[in-house]
């Protein structure tokens, strides 16, 4: 049903006519129809809704689906644009949907539709969780996203009725998520557009400034354009090469970067313009390069092969920059038409070229990352952590490695092995111990860059370590390393906190085996938990106290358990036995580094589990006033592994002392994790030297050692 057209508003039959007039120059009319049909519908849906300028609100989804039609989408992804808003702006159901057009139109839109603002707690969270089903519904069919960033992008073109700080928000949101995903899935047109509106309404004055600075520039230029235009022209017609020569103009956003990134003003970027040669095939783009570079001298190190190695949105072209006529530089990338449309269209570009590589190529590309997304999203622990992790894969600058094999890898600039790993598969990178760069050993944390032949070692019984999170870049890394360890955690949680309530239940005389499957079930669903496990993990990491978990399961124990005859009544205190394989709910205190053989003393931090101080540690003074948080702690007596320790060795100050001492300490076989130092009084030289030990006799053993070492004067071991 068409809306009733105000005074002084245009006709929107007209709106909806220019659209499938547009739409027929490359579907056909069966389609078309199928478009205006839901034209109808979706006005209907909308008839009394106005957007904020006044119009009818059906102006914005014809707005939308004009754009996709610019990106020659197929007609059901424009017939989802048409109705991307009514199941959430209007009373209209999915189902409707489905029942009207057909399941996949209903999914794409359902895709699209937010989530209420009601079932969060805050506007962050609420628009995490959104993105969150966006980016899943998109992994399924990649359409979703591009009918999110035509609304984005006509959303941005009428931000101007919007408040200043909404729509600073919102300009920030679009830099921040959308822009890059335009970017990762090669839609430069669509991209740059976002960036420059985003710009405009994120500071409209420096927007005005380099606007017509550029408007200047353009201005001095224009006669040195048009010889260096006309110079290549010339050359490629006398080599008998067909080629369309563009004058190209980098956007404004693009040239506000650089000088930001680089902190230079506008006179010094230089490379404001550019020029774009088209040609039919692949074989020509090299005869051009050869052709400009007879033209103008090529600047060295400035030339880029994305024909040979695409990018990770699938775009390619070559990339040269010439000196030009006045010794300035000349940009100039040479594409053919196929490359051209990947270009500017990306991934949409797969609907033109279905059977062609390009086209197919940046599918791949897209599907490859997508699938990625699906690995993130399984390992984040919820949204806002989720939307964290995807903006780290959507900064701009990657980085091309090779595995051993010759498969290329594209990673984002600043990443390390440990991302290289995560991205060839994630059981390489959770195994992963040891790394080569082109045939040499570097650490884990080495920073790769482009051409690196990457070669992976790994061991079965290698796990994540917490620290690869300092030097982790990819979303994946981070995701799969956090997963890895919350897992690890849950399990050592359970594993805690059975220990600790069978210490407890000690108390009473009573043990878990001895009270009902029935009591057990009661006291769980009493405190909220949906399986038992739960509850012991909550225990071992301290949320909820065991020795209060223990009395309340005796006073609800059946009769004959050790709970029965009235309030139970605790016995002598049971210690509980530190193995040091309780994993990541155990910890020890860095302030008193306390080692096997100690007299220790446990406390308990929501969260983290127990604490393990020495038990004359200065800092567990304050602790003393909250023994509910304690825990009676003891060593075992097999315990394995090696422990943190702090020295201060005063020595006499003397060339090689440094040596002497570190000799010593790996004669008596343990390692250094650290040494600081400082002159005592030009005379002595004080070194605070970090170790590892097995336990107090090991301790014991190494400063004798290093008693005996002729410049140690003094050697004491250092608490608190």
């Amino acid at each position: 049903m068409p809306l009733h057209k105000e005074k002084g508003q245009p006709d929107l039959r007209f709106l909806i006519s220019d659209l499938t007039s547009y739409l027929e120059t490359y579907l056909p009319q069966t389609q078309v129809s199928e478009v205006y049909r839901a034209y109808l519908f979706g006005a209907d849906a909308h008839i009394n809704q106005k957007r904020l300028s006044g119009e009818p609100y059906i102006y914005h989804p014809i707005a939308v689906a004009h754009i996709l039609a610019t990106m020659r989408m197929d007609h059901k992804c424009i017939i989802a644009a048409m109705l991307h808003d009514v199941i959430e702006d209007t009373p209209t159901a999915k189902s409707q949907l489905t029942e009207q057009f057909d399941e996949e139109v209903a999914e794409l839109v359902d895709g699209v539709t937010k989530l209420t603002s009601l079932d969060f707690s805050s506007r962050e969270e609420a628009q995490a969780a959104s993105f969150q089903k966006m980016i899943l519904a998109m992994t399924k069919d990649i359409r979703v996203i591009l009918i999110k960033l035509a609304d984005r992008l006509h959303n941005m073109r009428t931000l101007g009725v919007m408040r200043p700080e909404k729509a600073r928000r919102i300009a920030s949101e679009t830099l921040e998520i959308y822009a890059p995903i335009a970017q990762r899935l090669g839609i430069s047109r669509l991209r740059h557009e976002l960036e420059d509106l985003a710009f405009q309404a994120h500071w409209p004055m420096r927007y005005r400034i380099l606007r017509e600075a550029v408007v200047k520039h353009h201005g001095f230029h224009k006669e040195l354009t048009s010889g260096t235009l006309a110079a290549i022209r010339g050359q490629l017609m006398r080599e008998k090469i067909h080629a369309d020569v563009v004058y190209r103009e980098k956007h404004l956003f693009s040239v506000y970067r650089k000088m930001r990134d680089r902190k230079v003003p506008f006179s010094e970027i230089a490379d404001v313009v550019g020029f774009r040669i088209i040609v039919d095939d692949v074989d020509a783009c090299y005869r051009v390069l050869g052709s400009v570079h007879h033209v103008y001298a090529p600047r060295p190190g400035r030339f880029k092969d994305y024909i040979a190695i695409p990018k990770a949105s699938g775009y390619q072209a070559l990339h040269t920059v010439l000196v030009g006529p006045h010794g300035g530089p000349i940009e100039v990338q040479i594409r053919t038409k196929a490359m051209d449309q990947v270009a500017e269209s990306g991934v949409a570009a797969h609907w033109n070229y279905k059977s062609g590589e390009a086209g197919s190529s940046t599918a791949r590309n897209s599907i490859d990352w997508l699938k990625n997304l699906l690995d993130v999203q399984k390992e984040s622990a919820n949204p806002m952590e989720f939307l964290e992790n995807v903006k780290l894969d959507l900064f701009p600058g990657e980085v091309y490695v090779f595995t051993p094999k010759g498969k290329i890898i594209v990673l984002p600039k600043g990443s390390t092995i440990i991302d290289f790993a995560y991205a060839v598969h994630s059981q390489v990178g959770n195994h992963c111990v040891a790394a080569r760069i082109d045939q040499r050993m570097v650490p884990l944390k080495t920073r790769l860059h482009n051409g690196e032949t990457i070669e992976i070692h790994t061991a079965e019984k290698s796990r994540p370590n917490p620290r690869w999170l300092d030097f982790a870049v990819t979303s994946k890394a981070r995701a799969s390393i956090r997963s890895y360890l919350k897992n690890l955690q849950r399990q050592d949680a359970v594993q805690l906190g059975a220990q600790l309530l069978a210490s407890e239940l000690q108390l009473y005389g009573g043990s878990l085996e001895k009270y009902g499957q029935q009591v057990i079930e009661e006291l769980r669903e009493e405190l909220g938990y949906s399986e038992f496990d739960d509850l012991l993990a909550d225990v071992g990491l301290g949320n909820r106290p065991a020795r209060l978990v223990a009395k309340r399961l005796a006073d609800g124990g059946t009769e004959g358990d050790a709970g029965s005859g009235g309030e139970a009544q605790p016995l002598a205190a049971q210690r509980v036995n530190i193995r040091g394989t309780e994993g990541m709910v155990v910890s020890y205190a860095r302030c008193c580094h306390p080692i096997p053989g100690d007299p220790i003393i446990g406390t308990f931090h929501p969260g983290r589990g127990i604490v393990v101080h020495h038990a004359t540690c200065p800092n567990i003074s304050d602790m003393r006033k909250y023994p509910e948080n304690w825990v009676d702690v003891a060593w075992e007596s097999s315990i394995k592994g090696s422990f943190p320790v702090v020295l201060r060795v005063e020595a006499s100050n003397q060339p090689g002392v440094l040596a002497t001492v570190a000799s010593a300490i790996a004669d008596a076989g343990s390692n250094i994790e650290s040494i600081r130092t400082d002159d005592y009084d030009g005379r002595i030289s004080v070194l605070l030297v970090t170790l590892s030990v097995h336990d107090r006799r090991h301790l014991s053993r190494l400063m004798k050692s290093l008693r005996h070492v002729p410049v140690v004067n003094r050697l004491t071991r250092i608490i608190g």
